[in-house]
């Protein structure tokens, strides 16, 4: 591995905490774009795929978020955030039962208030569309 190696990953790492920070900031289209190249290059990163994940769910792009956090799941399946966003996404794409399904794996592995408040928003709206 030469300089150039190091000098590209210290780069992504960089572009990956610069990306961090504009989804923190509630900035996911800026974050998209300095993601891209640190997506391009390390496809197959949990954390990266998730980072793009948490970006398209809040610029609204459901079916990319979804496609992220699958692959998040597909390379580490224990990844209770990942299945809460998911669970989250679902719920905004009208996919109830699966929302609920993911909401509820999530809370099992980490059962924290945020998981349980989402579990029974969802199963709420399930049993209102059911009545």
């Amino acid at each position: 591995m030469g300089d150039q190696d190091a000098d590209s990953g210290e780069a992504r790492f960089a572009a990956f905490r610069r990306a961090e920070a504009l989804v923190e900031s509630r900035r996911p289209l800026d974050a998209l774009k300095v993601l891209e190249p640190v997506l391009d290059a390390e496809p197959d990163k949990p954390s990266v795929q998730l980072l793009a994940g948490r970006a398209y769910f809040h610029s609204a792009q459901l079916r990319r978020a979804e496609r992220a956090l699958t692959r998040v799941l597909e390379l580490d399946p224990a990844d209770h955030y990942a299945r809460f966003v998911l669970g989250r996404t679902l719920q905004r794409l009208g996919r109830l039962v699966e929302a609920l399904a993911q909401l509820r794996m999530a809370a099992a592995m980490n059962p924290v208030p945020e998981y349980q408040e989402a579990i029974g928003e969802v199963a709420a709206r399930i049993a209102l569309k059911d009545s």
